[in-house]
């Protein structure tokens, strides 16, 4: 690795939330993926037109691009 290139965590393929274990506890998903880009917090995603456009209905740590 790199230096000064941090490890990135793993993402879930199905709904791109950043999860820390290893499966998504939100959609059961077991695809992972630590290839991504963009980071994105939701924290009212009632409230949010890109939790929206990403069908996004809770809140947590996302990944907006992932490989």
């Amino acid at each position: 690795m790199p230096a000064g290139k941090k490890k990135q965590a793993p993402v879930c393929r199905e709904c791109h939330r950043v999860i820390d274990g290893e499966a998504c506890a939100i959609c059961g998903g077991s695809t992972l993926s630590t290839d991504w880009a963009g980071y994105l917090i939701i924290i009212k995603p009632d409230e949010s037109e890109v939790a929206r456009r990403m069908n996004i209905k809770l809140a947590g740590r996302y990944a907006l691009k992932v490989r």
